[in-house]
């Protein structure tokens, strides 16, 4: 019995040994064509730092070995941070474009539409800190700018208003800390904090600055993803075609007075509550009570 035991295990061993190894050779076959069939290989390997970085027009320091490792930190991080990295790939053609276009009406490089990437994934996020939206607004921000929050309106999940409100703060910091590096650490610390710090550290440069880890980060994550998104494949990113499309199919019906019901009035108009929630995210009640008669622009899907 013992002796048949013993026969079994060591045949067994062989047998899981077997199907190891050619699992392993099976995946090692897949990675070297480039990702060009079903399997899903992972390699991972160092990021090629010997080139140029830039963003928005500003070249980065990567001769700086402390700037070098930091950039190299963040390539690697959304290098393999796999889905959440893909599915922000896909969503850019359905938020870039706008994005672009507003950029362009302001003579801003096309580089700052990677903010919302970094602030939100692309996507009407909440923070813990209470920061909505696609660029994530604090509600002192959004009334500051324009965008209107209360407990049936909040345009900070507007794409276009919130959009154009998060470009005028750019353009603000721009004015105020001269470079964009320094203009994506006041963006993620707030401007008085990152003046203070400045000040304190005798800093001429954001490369100088020692802040907190999140705004430490926030820089190179903005090259980071910029050099992956330009180049996908280079990073192991394969797309075919599947980016998420554009939510443009849609006419705007105006509203001036109360609408007592979104349902109802999704029904009257011919969809439905779902998608007239996302086309207008700025909608977060069932309601719209409207008691000021202030004029509203309501996408509905065609």
């Amino acid at each position: 019995m013992q002796k048949g035991l013993r026969i079994y295990a060591a045949v067994a061993t062989a047998i899981i040994a077997i199907a190891i190894l050619t699992s392993y050779s099976g995946t090692r076959t897949g990675s070297s064509n480039g990702g060009n069939n079903d399997s899903l290989p992972q390699v991972i390997k160092s990021v090629n730092l010997n080139r140029n970085f830039d963003f928005a027009n500003e070249p980065v320091p990567t001769q700086n070995f402390d700037v070098r490792e930091r950039l190299e930190k963040e390539l690697l991080i959304n290098s393999y941070l796999h889905a959440n990295t893909l599915i922000n790939i896909k969503r850019t053609s359905r938020y870039f474009p706008m994005i672009e276009k507003v950029l362009a009406e302001n003579d801003l490089p096309e580089d700052l539409k990677y903010f919302p990437v970094i602030e939100s994934n692309l996507s009407n996020a909440v923070s813990s800190a209470g920061a909505k939206g696609l660029w994530q607004f604090m509600k002192s921000s959004a009334d500051y700018y324009g965008l209107e929050v209360n407990e049936e309106v909040d345009e900070r999940y507007h794409i276009e208003k919130s959009t154009r409100a998060a470009i005028k703060y750019l353009k603000d910091l721009k004015k105020r800390f001269g470079s964009w590096a320094l203009v994506s650490a006041a963006y993620n610390l707030g401007p008085t904090r990152l003046a203070s710090d400045i000040k304190l550290q005798r800093a001429e440069s954001y490369y100088e600055l020692n802040l907190p880890d999140e705004t430490m980060r926030y820089f190179f994550r903005l090259i980071a993803v910029k050099d992956i998104f330009q180049n996908p494949q280079q990073y192991g990113f394969y797309l075919d075609d599947d980016s998420y499309p554009p939510l443009d199919n849609y006419k705007i019906v105006e509203v001036k007075t109360p609408i007592l019901n979104l349902g109802d009035f999704a029904r009257e108009h011919g969809t439905n509550y779902r998608m007239l929630k996302i086309y207008n995210p700025w909608m977060i009640d069932s309601k719209l009570s409207n008691r000021a008669g202030k004029l509203y622009e309501i996408k509905i899907p065609k």
